[in-house]
């Protein structure tokens, strides 16, 4: 029992960090990016072929793949994404649409369809035993590492300016243009660091989860679910939902595995009825 529950919050950490660059620019920049999860699958696949053909740290390929990613995310932003904020929402779901269905056609031209595999480092590969709980030493670090991202971005969002000038421009750009802040920027780098956790996430998960050219598309609803359960409004309901999700998931394939995901669709159903903004909304302008 321990060690599901280890290993599902785990797997929630893990899921926590990929969605949450899309709980930003949905809740923070009002923008549905369903193409989030190729941004994912980027810093996955950059960090499985730069160990598999250049022989590069583990550890060397995790900044790289969050680089790599916030990099792509910044150019997409800044010729694609841009002229789409104004834009109905259903046209920006459209949009982000055809960019997955673009990525998986583009990664299984140039890599393949087969799913990689990414070999960690030995001393990733152990696994603990406490009693009746059991910690893989890679679900270990992933959990030190999704925490401490957690805590920064919390950090970022309150209490530095950058967090409040994201804020400002999201609640009146014009205002917040006219008191000096440049928006564009400011929207590009919130767009760019998103992406950028997004691809920190997909080189974590790629050992867990999987990493083939369908990532963005079987992945995308857990994604959705972590976002509309969680809420958009503070960085808490999303982590809260992952965990949810993640522990959800993991009991679920371990009792009942020919349940499949019903019981996640179950529980985010249920959490949706009760709370139908997502469990943390933010009340009178404040999170």
């Amino acid at each position: 029992m321990l060690t599901i529950l280890f290993d599902g919050i785990a797997y929630g950490m893990l899921l926590f960090v990929l969605a949450v660059g899309l709980a930003v620019t949905m809740g923070l920049m009002n923008f549905i990016n369903l193409a989030h999860g190729a941004f994912a699958m980027t810093g996955g696949y950059i960090t499985v072929l730069l160990m598999q053909r250049l022989d590069v740290p583990f550890l060397v390929c995790l900044p790289l793949a969050f680089l790599g990613a916030a990099l792509l995310g910044a150019v997409l932003e800044r010729t694609l994404y841009r002229p789409l904020y104004r834009k109905p929402h259903l046209d920006q779901v459209l949009f982000s649409i055809g960019l997955v269905f673009m990525s998986v056609a583009a990664v299984d031209y140039y890599v393949g369809s087969t799913q990689q595999i990414m070999q960690l480092p030995e001393w990733l590969k152990g696994r603990t035993e406490i009693g009746s709980l059991g910690m893989g030493h890679y679900r270990l670090f992933i959990i030190a590492v999704c925490a401490a991202l957690t805590v920064g971005l919390q950090f970022i969002l309150a209490k530095t300016r950058f967090g409040s000038r994201l804020r400002a421009s999201v609640d009146d750009q014009r205002v917040a243009a006219g008191m000096g802040i440049n928006v564009n920027v400011v929207f590009l780098s919130t767009f760019a660091f998103g992406s950028g956790l997004a691809g920190l996430g997909g080189a974590l998960g790629a050992e867990v989860l999987g990493l083939d050219p369908s990532f963005p598309l079987k992945f995308m609803i857990y994604f959705l679910i972590v976002v509309a359960v969680g809420g958009t409004s503070s960085i808490t309901g999303p982590l809260l939902a992952a965990l949810l999700l993640g522990i959800a998931d993991v009991a679920g394939k371990y009792y009942i595995p020919r349940m499949g995901a019903f019981i996640v669709y179950a529980l985010m159903i249920v959490i949706l009825l009760w709370r139908p903004n997502g469990l943390f909304v933010r009340q009178g302008g404040k999170a």
